[in-house]
């Protein structure tokens, strides 16, 4: 079984500001109190495609994975999960994709997130429309784990939710950091 859901948001603010706001999203020195799950993040690789003119990057993420239940703390004892994340930037066409998936204990559970960021349909100059899908699938251990597993799912997506909350309010408030630094280079 795979576990879907999707959330959508609106920035009211500008492609580029918002753009920046993601890529200073783990750098933000009050992220780690918002989002303490996150560990750890580095740089893997960056470059520029010079066919398609798209910045793609690929950072290593550390996060503290969620209290399993009692049967599959055996399987994974271990408190961190490493993902990687991995952004596809089109500046002229305005777009940035995230892929995010984890890279440990794949044998136990998938989860694969994308995100984008896009200029707003409505309003392409002042707003960005955020789309995030995220795909959780537990690898039941066998057919009585079921239960188990749908369980296991269930906790993990909340728990996405979540900290998907936490991560808009962060770009959030840099969004307006951003914005008031940028008044005030203008006065």
């Amino acid at each position: 079984m795979v576990l879907t859901y999707t959330q959508e948001h609106v920035y009211e603010h500008p492609w580029d500001r918002v753009t920046s706001a993601a890529w200073r999203k783990f750098t933000d020195p009050n992220t780690p109190t918002i989002l303490s799950h996150i560990l750890d993040v580095h740089t893997l690789s960056r470059h520029l495609d010079p066919v398609h003119g798209v910045y793609i990057s690929t950072r290593s993420i550390t996060v503290r994975s969620p209290t399993l239940p009692f049967l599959l703390r055996h399987v994974a004892p271990s408190p961190t999960i490493l993902c990687l994340e991995t952004t596809f930037v089109d500046a002229p066409r305005r777009s940035m994709e995230i892929v995010s998936r984890n890279v440990s204990l794949r044998g136990l559970i998938e989860v694969e997130e994308r995100s984008s960021y896009r200029p707003h349909p409505q309003r392409p100059e002042q707003w960005t429309a955020f789309r995030q899908e995220t795909s959780i699938r537990c690898k039941p251990l066998a057919a009585v784990a079921s239960a188990l597993a749908e369980n296991v799912e269930h906790r993990c997506a909340e728990r996405f939710k979540q900290n998907s909350v936490k991560g808009r309010e962060i770009i959030e408030r840099i969004c307006k950091y951003l914005e008031a630094e940028g008044s005030n280079r203008l006065e």
